[in-house]
């Protein structure tokens, strides 16, 4: 990997699978999803590997950063799938002021 077009490619990869993965979850496919997972770690490991090392310009990291929340979005969602009972605490708790919370599941006073 050693020109920007490369390392873009390789972000834009891992969008994919992620996005992949997230569809995977919705349809309760599991075999699929940890098939995909796979593939995702080898393109994150490569990526890893030269991420330091390429020059990015203002314009090239805005790229960069929308393919990362992306990225983070879908992950974000996968998890909320993939384990109902964290989604329904993270709602809880988004809903809720932490003294609120704490009162309401320890009974605290």
């Amino acid at each position: 990997m050693n020109s920007k077009t490369d390392y873009f490619e390789r972000y834009e990869a891992i969008a994919v699978v992620s996005s992949r993965m997230l569809s995977a979850a919705r349809d309760a496919l599991w075999n699929e999803l940890m098939e995909l997972q796979e593939e995702y770690r080898s393109l994150v490991d490569t990526l890893r590997e030269v991420d330091s090392s390429v020059s990015l310009n203002e314009q090239d990291r805005l790229r960069k950063y929308d393919l990362i929340r992306q990225i983070l979005a879908d992950d974000a969602a996968i998890r909320d799938l993939v384990n109902p009972s964290v989604a329904r605490l993270s709602a809880f708790f988004s809903a809720r002021r932490p003294a609120h919370v704490l009162k309401e599941l320890f009974g605290a006073r």
